[in-house]
């Protein structure tokens, strides 16, 4: 089986800097955040897209974004900063309607601990974060207490959280480590379900199926792992090979069928879960450090994606055959 996919177009202008997180959202806009300080929304055509006529973009910050997360009605979109900047962008209105600086210590509190990766609970009433105790913080997403620790659940391992995602149902958290461990916390009881030991380097990205049943890892040990978080013990049900160098980025079409990969090779592949193989080979200008599936099926299925990485540039790729349009 083959599934060849085509660039499509680039975004009319690029980031100065890489892309380090995408999303293309639910109201087919696509949002990107950059290492030169600054998030974008884009309309499917690649023209920079504010959420009404008098709003704009938010200012640029003076260090990179390193993390996002796109409520599942394209209302808000969440993002952090390499030090721990926490903000949530109202994408209707334009407004940052909430900020938290995770680094700051002047309460005294001793749990503090910036921010490296967060991801907005699809309730948005609370998001979580992780970093380098290797735990995963509950905060409050609520505009009037935005930050505010609710809880913390321990991985058992101090080693750095590089990458934590709430499955669609918002019931559970996913961890990746930096040593190659994954951790899934159930959030209606608070405490760690089960630990994955599947890869033998840092886990760079995860990601659910849109059913919750399966979570599929990308590693520097250049495989992709999936998990079928239905099974009590492993978990482990496939390996993906082929990437070359580390595998950075990592997505699930919206019907459950493909799955998505960028590398530090400088490739994209498409793999077909069923079948285990990869069914489709891009070649891009440098390191893929994220994309994204478009969550609009068309009649020929899964039509296209997004991505962005070292060179700043936001790009579309459609599947050939299903038409030049979004």
């Amino acid at each position: 089986m083959s599934l060849a996919f085509l660039h499509s177009h680039d975004a009319a202008e690029a980031h100065s800097d890489a892309v380090w997180d995408i999303s293309w959202t639910s109201n087919d806009t696509v949002i990107s955040v950059s290492a030169d300080g600054s998030i974008k929304q884009w309309t499917s055509a690649g023209d920079p897209q504010p959420p009404n006529p008098s709003s704009d973009f938010p200012a640029p910050h003076m260090l990179g974004l390193v993390s996002l997360s796109v409520s599942p009605d394209a209302k808000y979109a969440l993002y952090n900063t390499i030090e721990g900047l926490t903000s949530l962008w109202d994408l209707t209105t334009g407004d940052i309607v909430g900020k938290y600086e995770s680094y700051n210590r002047s309460s005294g509190g001793g749990d503090v601990e910036p921010s490296w990766s967060v991801s907005l609970n699809p309730n948005c009433q609370t998001y979580t974060s992780s970093g380098a105790s290797g735990n995963v913080a509950i905060h409050s997403a609520n505009s009037e207490n935005f930050g505010q620790r609710l809880s913390s659940l321990p991985s058992g391992r101090s080693k750095f959280g590089l990458h934590c995602t709430h499955s669609p149902d918002g019931k559970r958290v996913a961890l990746s480590s930096e040593s190659g461990q994954i951790y899934i916390f159930d959030l209606e009881t608070n405490s760690l379900a089960t630990t994955y030991t599947s890869h033998a380097m840092a886990v760079r990205d995860l990601v659910w199926s849109p059913d919750c049943n399966l979570l599929l890892s990308a590693s520097e040990d250049k495989r992709l792992v999936l998990h079928d978080v239905r099974t009590s013990s492993g978990g482990m049900v496939a390996a993906f090979t082929g990437h070359s160098s580390w595998v950075l980025s990592v997505d699930i079409s919206p019907d459950n069928r493909l799955a998505l990969s960028g590398s530090a090779d400088k490739t994209i592949k498409v793999w077909d879960i069923a079948a285990r193989a990869a069914v489709s080979t891009v070649q891009d200008t440098g390191e893929v450090w994220s994309v994204s599936w478009r969550p609009k099926l068309t009649s020929v299925g899964v039509g296209a994606f997004v991505t962005g990485g070292e060179d700043g540039v936001v790009r579309w790729w459609r599947g050939a055959g299903g038409g030049s349009t979004f």
